[in-house]
């Protein structure tokens, strides 16, 4: 689960997202909540959220947290950042998160990268992973 497809689900009620199927696991980087909760507070800055809306949203964000495999950016993961992507130029945050997919070692078929960030999902169909 990477930032764009979380927060398309906190602050624009896109809750497919969050629903894992049947024996599957959310795996995300720990990036993605430092994105996701500063979002928030963006938004309610902003006027975008109610206060209501804004602890709605921050309860949904620890609710996913709770249930999520939370990978830690790591050296493994800045180092792979550092090397090209398949679709450059790329973003370094963009990076990160595809970075931390492909350090879980998982072959790319078996996963399925949930995002709303077309570098995000230009990359991972390159890299040969599923994107929804």
């Amino acid at each position: 689960m990477e930032s764009s497809a979380l927060l398309a689900a906190l602050l624009e009620h896109d809750t497919a997202v969050l629903r894992a199927p049947a024996g599957a696991q959310h795996v995300t980087s720990a990036l993605t909540l430092a994105e996701a909760g500063r979002a928030i507070i963006r938004a309610r800055a902003a006027g975008r959220l109610t206060e209501a809306e804004e602890q709605a949203a921050v309860r949904a964000l620890r609710t996913f947290e709770r249930r999520c495999f939370i990978v830690d950016v790591d050296r493994a993961v800045l180092a792979r950042v550092r090397r090209p992507f398949p679709v450059e130029p790329i973003r370094t945050l963009d990076a990160v998160h595809l970075a931390t997919t492909e350090l879980l070692g998982e072959a790319p078929q078996v996963v399925t990268i949930v995002t709303r960030d077309i570098r995000v999902r230009d990359n991972a169909r390159a890299l040969g992973y599923v994107v929804e």
